[in-house]
């Protein structure tokens, strides 16, 4: 997909509003309408799909910094289209993830939760990152829902599908641990209190 760098956008903008008003002033409506409706197209581009593709063509590189700059040109991420908005808030998390920010980027993904995502592989990696979150924390039973959302997608590329099953392992694991741990514990009451003496009585 051909993708239109944002500084070159801008130019583009300005060249056709400031030349097509320049002609239709000084030559006619018909001399510079052309220019003037290749400008307004550029601009509701530019407001409704962002900068999010350029950016995620830089996180694809690990360029977090350059990706959050790219970003930043957004005139505004609430006038976005809906799946651009998704991701703009999506790539946003992982830049903050990336720095190893987990609220910051909790809090970008939440909100790219409360979208309804198109694409079944974007939503299932929004559900794999907001599991792991939760597994970092320690919040199996919150992680286990997450990534039965991730499942539901059934994404069928390799890469996606060994992180899930990977989760899924680490969780079974976790469970299990917890289930001997607390057998454990009640073991080691029962001990106790079966090794708990009387005393006996003063005479």
């Amino acid at each position: 997909m051909f993708i239109i760098p944002p500084y070159v956008r801008f130019a583009l903008i300005a060249l056709c509003l400031i030349g097509g008003i320049a002609l239709w002033a000084s030559l006619g409506v018909w001399y510079g309408i052309f220019f003037v409706i290749t400008g307004i197209i550029l601009f509701v581009g530019y407001v409704l799909l962002g900068t999010v593709a350029p950016a995620a063509k830089a996180i694809q590189v690990q360029d977090f910094d350059g990706a959050e700059k790219l970003l930043n040109l957004t005139l505004k991420p609430e006038w976005l289209y809906s799946a651009n908005r998704a991701f703009y808030y999506m790539m946003k998390g992982n830049i903050s993830l990336a720095r190893k920010d987990i609220n910051g980027g909790e809090a970008w993904l939440r909100k790219a939760e409360q979208i309804d995502i198109p694409t079944p592989t974007e939503k299932a990696t929004l559900h794999f990152q907001l599991a792991q979150i939760e597994y970092q924390r320690k919040n199996f039973t919150a992680a286990k829902k997450y990534l039965a959302k991730a499942k539901e997608a059934n994404i069928k590329i390799p890469q996606i599908r060994e992180q899930i099953d990977m989760m899924d392992q680490a969780l079974k694991q976790s469970g299990q641990v917890k289930a001997a741990q607390r057998m454990g514990k009640q073991g080691h009451g029962m001990m106790a209190r079966g090794n708990k003496r009387r005393r006996p009585k003063n005479r």
